[in-house]
């Protein structure tokens, strides 16, 4: 919360906000800034409070941030304003995105221990191509993008069709149909260049994506060439039924599963302390890695 404390203290007069409170102003802020409109439909199927009460966080929130809301009779909502500043929410995109896959980013987190999170770079995200993005995947419409890769750093027109934002570790990709590539894709989200065009509706969804609807269970177990004792250790760590570990997950995601579990099926000479995790049932997984189809 940047500007919360400095915005109370001009509010002379006014109660100290309750949890509830401070929650739903967080989550109107959230959705304003991310998604472009928040009204208090959102804030009632979001807490099941009263029409009343949310219209009143609404008008609370504006009081307490001046300028960040706007009512538009034409959207039914507030809308956020140019000068919108940011007084709840970090603006980093995986806070949208946990909230988004999650459904509990509003949970407070506990203090009562003391903690630390490591410092990892942060992917640049632009809010107003999620803002497109979101749209698209509610509304099932074809969206213009400008991408680009590390293959090709040049920025590349082409039209894609999104259905599920996907966290891959360290970074957030975009489940999508690629009319260039003719098929669906994953894109990474901080590659989108420039600000999305919403083009028609389409037909194409997650159902028709085989790589999406293909469920895959992923059996590891500790390397063999580790010792037994070495073997349990690994066994404990992970809860393993019968030696095994399994993972299921859509076809599409195996390859992320493989990178998060440290796990390398192709570089036989590294060390067994290293490599701790074998896959079991490659055969079972080949055809849905990156560059093993054949």
């Amino acid at each position: 919360m940047l500007l919360y404390n400095a915005h109370l203290a001009k509010l002379q007069g006014h109660e100290v906000l309750s949890i509830n409170q401070d929650k739903r102003l967080w989550f109107i802020e959230l959705i304003t800034w991310w998604e472009g409109r928040i009204s208090a439909s959102h804030l009632i199927r979001q807490f099941g409070i009263s029409r009343t009460q949310a219209q009143k966080d609404i008008l609370y929130y504006q009081q307490l941030l001046p300028g960040n809301l706007l009512y538009n009779a034409s959207h039914k909502g507030f809308l956020p304003q140019t000068e919108f500043q940011q007084g709840y929410i970090s603006g980093d995109v995986v806070e949208y995105l946990n909230w988004v896959s999650h459904q509990d980013a509003i949970a407070d987190i506990s203090t009562a221990l003391p903690y630390t999170t490591l410092a990892l770079p942060k992917r640049q995200v632009n809010a107003e191509i999620i803002r497109v993005l979101v749209t698209a995947i509610r509304q099932q419409r074809r969206v213009e993008v400008d991408y680009v890769s590390v293959s090709n750093p040049d920025r590349q027109g082409r039209i894609i069709v999104p259905h599920h934002f996907v966290s891959a570790g360290l970074r957030w990709h975009l489940r999508a149909f690629c009319e260039k590539s003719n098929g669906f894709r994953d894109f990474v989200l901080s590659r989108f260049r420039g600000v999305p065009d919403l083009l028609n509706k389409t037909n194409i969804g997650a159902g028709q994506d085989p790589g999406w609807i293909t469920e895959l269970c992923l059996a590891f177990q500790p390397d063999p060439r580790l010792t037994p004792a070495q073997q349990e250790v690994l066994a404990h760590d992970y809860q393993m039924q019968n030696g095994k570990l399994h993972i299921h997950s859509r076809a599409c995601l195996a390859q992320y599963v493989l990178q998060e579990m440290q796990v390398n099926i192709r570089d036989i000479d590294i060390s067994p302390e290293a490599q701790q995790l074998v896959l079991v049932n490659h055969s079972d997984i080949k055809p849905w890695l990156f560059d093993e189809k054949s």
